[in-house]
């Protein structure tokens, strides 16, 4: 008997399958955002899945199913075994059946533009000292809504308690007038998450809040620790629970358990028994705390807007408040900000930083100021290089809009070719579409990039992307070039080939499923269909640094080579960002609490 009951969401229902959901053909291969429509009613449900020949590496996954006359919503699957078969989902019709043998019909597209590539690991901000703490911060999260877009959170100390609000979705979603004015104070910290450890579940939203021996606590933490389940089940063997599944809370319980009675001396503490990536800004009270790990993996920067003292992920989202850039919070620092002004700590032993180069080659905003050089300009180089060690035989330079646009800027002035923004990408299509019945190839793709006729016929185009993970929207972009006239495609991509899997707070797919890692160039080059295809050398992606020192950056996405070790025995926790989700949070689901 199917059961239905009311959900928190208004418009839904739950609606449980117990039977396994069978899908009739060779389902999408590698991680998918599978977006499904109800033929009708509203509701949601936990589905297993398996297809003719593989089955799905977790036991289910979970979405909500609405309406027609809805939007679609998202349901989440992890990884299968790579295949070249199999990705056209666009327009398939499944039966979700119960055990009365009701059935609702389902059809399912993939958003396959969205999924082929690296995605953003998650952003942070902080303010003390300011009359509209919470206001800014609601700004600054704002400004990094590119680093995470699965949820968002701020809490604000009024000198008393702390007071927090978080929920699923971006930022404009979740944050309104009302809310910020019940964020009282002058103290606030906030956070934008897209996960890569723990499930996609609002009690895994961030900045995380708890109240321990000294008072209330609230953290916010960009980066993952690869001894997580280490430290974790040390903690649980010493009676600690823990609510949620991302690492950020075993800081919360190292900090907890440590034998020392001041917040500075515990997070020091605390932080050198974790070994990874973490740019992390806390909250209690009457002080704020920033802290960057020791390799410096993931950027942090200090700001001062008038007499308060902001704490930023970015540089940009300083320049939304206008906030003056003072300075990176170095790595294996601890800022304490509080009454008595700024002091700086230095507990953990000297060591040569890895910072992320990978954030220059996409992550970063370009109008941002990373380790001291503005992002955009970096990218331009990359392209330059790129066009001195990789010409082609062309008569247009073309980016894959927007993350090729300032390496495609560089290729044109170093080749002489006309840069040409031949391919238009949709901004405003959100994260829900409904497919039409009428099913078009390539949707998911098709949605969000348009190519100009009329500028592509006849040409023979370079077309430039910042990087290549598993080729699939490639594959179906190149095509659309062709149909729109283009006589040839050549292209270049702004990095060298990606091959490994990131550790250190960037969601990225598995091994396996970077193309790169088991391809060869031409092998890679046939299976997105191109002309010609070649990568940027590692002088090129280093070109920005003139003579400068190539060491004091992490490029284990390139070359395997970890600056902090990988347990062997275990694979460190780190998220497939297309989980399950909890059903009740697909919603947009929102929390707030005071902490007394």
């Amino acid at each position: 008997m199917i059961d239905e009951q009311l959900t928190s969401h208004p418009l839904a229902r739950l609606l449980t399958v117990p039977r396994p959901l069978s899908v009739p053909l060779p389902l999408f291969c590698g991680r998918g955002e599978v977006r499904v429509t109800a033929g009708e009613g509203e509701g949601s449900a936990d589905f297993s899945v398996a297809t003719d020949e593989t089955k799905v590496n977790r036991e289910s996954f979970a979405g909500v199913a609405r309406g027609c006359s809805g939007p679609p919503i998202v349901m989440k699957i992890p990884p299968l075994d790579h295949g070249e078969e199999g990705r056209e989902l666009s327009g398939s019709a499944f039966t979700a059946a119960g055990e009365d043998g009701d059935s609702r019909c389902l059809s399912v597209i993939v958003d396959e533009a969205k999924l082929d590539s690296f995605h953003e690991e998650c952003g942070v901000f902080g303010v003390y000292g300011h009359p509209e703490a919470s206001n800014l911060v609601y700004l600054g999260l704002y400004a990094l809504q590119h680093r995470g877009q699965e949820s968002a959170g701020i809490v604000s100390s009024n000198g008393k308690v702390l007071i927090a609000h978080r929920g699923m979705g971006l930022v404009a979603d979740i944050f309104n007038s009302e809310v910020l004015e019940q964020l009282e104070g002058t103290s606030a910290i906030g956070h934008n998450r897209y996960s890569t450890t723990g499930s996609t579940t609002l009690k895994n939203c961030q900045p995380l809040v708890v109240e321990y021996a000294q008072g209330g606590l609230a953290l916010a933490h960009n980066g993952n620790l690869v001894n997580f389940d280490e430290l974790r089940e040390q903690l649980e063997k010493n009676g600690s629970i823990f609510q949620s599944s991302s690492d950020s809370e075993l800081i919360i319980h190292l900090i907890a358990s440590a034998q020392t009675a001041e917040l500075p001396e515990r997070v020091a503490q605390a932080l050198a028994q974790v070994r990874g990536a973490y740019s992390l800004v806390l909250l209690t009270e009457r002080q704020m705390i920033a802290a960057r790990d020791p390799l410096g993996f993931r950027p942090l920067v200090l700001g001062k807007l008038n007499d308060a003292t902001i704490i930023a992920s970015e540089t940009c989202a300083l320049d939304l408040v206008r906030a003056e850039y003072v300075r990176e919070v170095e790595p294996g620092e601890i800022v304490v900000i509080g009454e008595d002004g700024i002091r700086s700590l230095r507990p953990f032993p000297p060591m040569p930083a890895r910072r992320c180069v990978f954030e220059y080659v996409y992550f970063a905003r370009p109008d941002s100021l990373l380790y001291g050089r503005n992002v955009y300009q970096v990218r331009k180089m990359q392209g330059h290089a790129l066009a001195r060690e990789c010409p082609a035989e062309a008569d247009i330079v073309v980016p894959v809009p927007d993350s090729g646009n300032a390496a495609a800027l560089g290729y044109a002035e170093e080749s002489g070719l006309p840069f040409e923004m031949g391919l238009v990408r949709s901004h405003y299509i959100g994260r829900t579409f409904i497919e039409p019945r009428q099913s078009i190839r390539h949707f998911g793709v098709k949605i969000k990039f348009n190519p100009v006729v009329g500028l592509l016929r006849g040409k023979r185009v370079v077309l430039i992307e910042d990087s290549l993970v598993r080729g699939t929207t490639l594959r179906k972009v190149i095509p659309m070039l062709r149909q729109a006239g283009a006589r040839e495609v050549h292209m270049r991509i702004a990095a060298p080939p990606t091959t490994n899997s990131c550790f250190y707070g960037i969601d990225t797919p598995t091994r396996e499923e970077l193309l790169a890692s088991h391809q060869s160039v031409e092998e890679i080059r046939k299976y997105i269909t191109a002309d010609s295809l070649a990568y940027l050398s590692w002088d090129g992606l280093y070109s920005f640094l003139g003579d400068g020192n190539r060491e004091g950056f992490c490029d284990a996405c390139f070359t395997g080579k970890y600056p902090v070790e990988i347990p062997r025995d275990r694979a460190p926790h780190q998220l497939h960002l297309f989980e399950a989700a909890d059903h009740q949070l697909n919603s947009n689901a929102t929390r707030s609490d005071r902490m007394a």
